[in-house]
């Protein structure tokens, strides 16, 4: 009975470990969140850090922006977030490539008017100078 017991706890030991976040999943997953308060905050500075200076980031609609492009809409109103929750996320890294992919449920305010979005997301992060960077996002649109 003991050897099942020690069996059992080592294969539940092995099991946990293979879940297990490395170093640089945690570092890009606490990127994807500094970049969802920064899209809520719409911190000029926040939203400018994220992001690579080669950022593409396209929108379900087929709508692509720059880094310029892109903080902008935040700082002009243009695209307003009042919420953000990001379920079901994977991260997948190679090298200094990091691709993440979630569900984004958000209340938006664009132009002052109330709306919720649904999408799915790829997000593609480069590691530089030892900072994870925004280099590239799509949405799309989710089977309903």
């Amino acid at each position: 009975m003991k050897k099942i017991i020690l069996l059992f706890t080592v294969v539940l030991g092995i099991a946990a470990g293979t879940h297990a976040q490395t170093k640089d999943e945690a570092d890009v997953a606490a990127a994807v969140e500094k970049m969802r308060l920064a899209m809520i905050s719409a911190n000029k500075a926040d939203l400018e850090n994220i992001a690579s200076d080669n950022l593409t980031y396209g929108h379900s609609s087929g709508k692509l922006q720059n880094k310029a492009e892109f903080v902008d809409a935040f700082i002009s109103k243009a695209s307003v977030f009042v919420t953000i929750t990001l379920t079901d996320q994977t991260i997948k890294i190679t090298g200094t490539t990091a691709i993440v992919r979630h569900k984004l449920n958000a209340e938006t305010a664009d132009g002052g008017k109330p709306g919720t979005v649904n999408l799915g997301i790829m997000l593609v992060f480069v590691k530089q100078h030892g900072a994870w960077k925004l280099l590239a996002r799509q949405a799309y649109k989710l089977p309903v």
